[in-house]
């Protein structure tokens, strides 16, 4: 009900009728949990059209399933984002489905530039990303304050172990994504992105980091499976084991 009231609030027209929505708009935000979403799917299948543009936030399901879920023909995309988009610094990937072309790229990408970085790639990466990017941010707060994995150098000069292990960490993720099949480049960028998206949310929203964590780790979901990860050994292969981990996750999520 609060929700529902904010989105009043900005002076958006509300319904509980997902026909309606459908009815009324071109663009279509599918944001449901995946055991709900073929429900929603047989409701509005009547009123998708070729003019619609359907976009999947939704975990786990594919592009081919949702093509199957909706008539032949449709203009379909998979999105997903992770949490400091709220504060316009997230982290996104999308991929288009068999009949979405380049301008349903680009309306996504205009769209959602103003989130933070959003990069179209295959398929493939959207699992990795949600190790990566989508439960990286918790990773961030997972490791506040320890030192996993320095050298004894380090150890010996305290003062310059957090901008190293900022960059481990960095390093860490973007290998972690690698090892599991993204462009090093892409993974670059993304792992950067993400410690850039946590530290802003943690400045923005004065959340105690233990907070911003839970608010990411759902029961069952990619990044409980990661954190187990983060409480064993070392940061660097810890950090690598816990993208890892959730990558997993978020393979199996697909075929449950």
């Amino acid at each position: 009900l609060a929700n529902w009231d904010w989105w009043q609030g900005l002076g958006c027209r509300t319904t509980h009728c997902n026909l309606e929505v459908v009815q009324g708009s071109t663009l279509v935000f599918l944001a449901t949990k995946p055991h709900v979403l073929p429900g929603v799917l047989e409701e509005i299948r009547p009123a998708v059209g070729s003019h619609h543009v359907i976009v999947s936030l939704v975990a786990g399901v594919t592009l081919h399933t949702l093509q199957r879920l909706l008539p032949p023909h449709t203009k379909v995309l998979r999105l997903m984002p992770n949490l400091p988009c709220v504060v316009q610094a997230g982290a996104i990937v999308f991929s288009r489905g068999a009949a979405a072309g380049a301008a349903e790229a680009a309306l996504l990408r205009s769209l959602l530039s103003s989130c933070g970085l959003c990069e179209e790639v295959p398929e493939s990466h959207i699992d990795v990303h949600t190790g990566l990017a989508g439960s990286g941010v918790a990773y961030v707060s997972a490791g506040k304050g320890g030192n996993l994995g320095l050298a004894p150098s380090l150890r010996a000069h305290p003062r310059d172990a957090p901008v190293f292990q900022a960059y481990l960490f960095a390093e860490a993720l973007a290998e972690g994504a690698v090892k599991m099949g993204m462009p090093g480049a892409l993974a670059g960028r993304i792992a950067a992105q993400t410690l850039l998206g946590a530290a802003k949310m943690l400045l923005e929203t004065g959340e105690h980091p233990a907070k911003l964590r839970g608010d990411v780790c759902t029961p069952g979901g990619t990044t409980i499976y990661a954190l187990h990860r983060l409480e064993k050994g070392a940061l660097r292969a810890t950090v690598m084991d816990a993208v890892e981990a959730a990558t997993k996750r978020a393979c199996e999520m697909a075929k449950d």
